[in-house]
């Protein structure tokens, strides 16, 4: 028996494992499935529609046991940030799921989330190889402790441009997210950049790889801006003053997310 996959996982894990082909097709992306015995095609999407309902299951535990007088809302959210496709790609490669992961050299890896995806059919195959306990404890002492400051995840403002819409429409300004264009990188994967208005004038500008990432790299710009841009906010309570009759406050900037300063690139 080779034990080099054993004892690799076993860095990974924390446990040996006991039936290794699960974790094995738990690295399997679609695009390059492997065919099984009996004619069907296999890949980690059925491992991982398994391991997003016990990762969902065991994060929502541990979020209500560690923080015991918040509401509903406040746990839902928390969890929501901690399930979500950015933070478990960045625990993926943490763990070094990027090297493990086996795709198509004809699919890039910048536009999608097979790492993160990968470790929730990791998290489904912990679970049909070891029960819900091991999992659990998977989830909570590797994932958790290591990757994952619970009270840095709550505070974190994750959704730029609703906040930036929802502070738009307290000072009542028009706020518009416009796509400027789009066109495709060397890898042949869609890009698009959006830019951010305000009362026609253009505070933000964003690139992603789907329209709702270059809008949210594009109000985070722009809350940066607004956020810091001393000049900039003068010239914005001016215009809220000639339109509303109305001073803009001392603090109306600074309730804007500060990790739009500390996040963006």
């Amino acid at each position: 028996m080779n034990k080099e996959p054993y004892s690799s996982l076993h860095k990974i894990l924390g446990f040996y494992p006991d039936n290794i082909q699960l974790y094995q097709q738990a690295f399997h992306h679609k695009s390059s499935s492997i065919e099984s015995g009996n004619g069907r095609w296999l890949n980690n999407e059925r491992l991982e529609f398994l391991g997003d309902a016990v990762l969902n299951a065991a994060v929502a535990d541990i979020v209500y046991k560690h923080f015991q007088n918040k509401w509903e809302g406040f746990l839902t959210n928390t969890r929501s940030k901690i399930v979500q496709r950015e933070t478990l790609n960045h625990v993926a490669v943490k763990l070094g799921l990027d090297k493990r992961v086996i795709y198509s050299a004809k699919l890039s890896s910048h536009n999608n989330h097979m790492y993160g995806n990968a470790l929730e059919a990791l998290i489904g195959a912990i679970y049909l190889d070891q029960g819900y306990e091991v999992c659990y404890q998977f989830i909570q002492n590797v994932l958790i402790k290591k990757y994952v400051n619970l009270e840095t995840v709550a505070r974190k403002e994750v959704n730029f441009k609703s906040s930036l819409i929802e502070w738009s429409q307290k000072n009542k300004f028009v706020i518009s997210f416009d796509l400027i264009e789009s066109f495709t990188d060397n890898d042949g994967n869609p890009v698009f950049q959006t830019g951010v208005t305000l009362s026609n004038t253009q505070i933000g500008i964003g690139i992603g790889y789907s329209k709702k990432e270059s809008q949210q790299n594009a109000a985070k710009m722009a809350i940066k801006k607004l956020r810091t841009d001393k000049a900039f906010q003068q010239f914005i309570s001016e215009l809220k003053k000639k339109r509303t009759g109305e001073n803009t406050n001392d603090n109306e900037f600074e309730d804007l997310p500060k990790e739009a300063i500390e996040n963006n690139a």
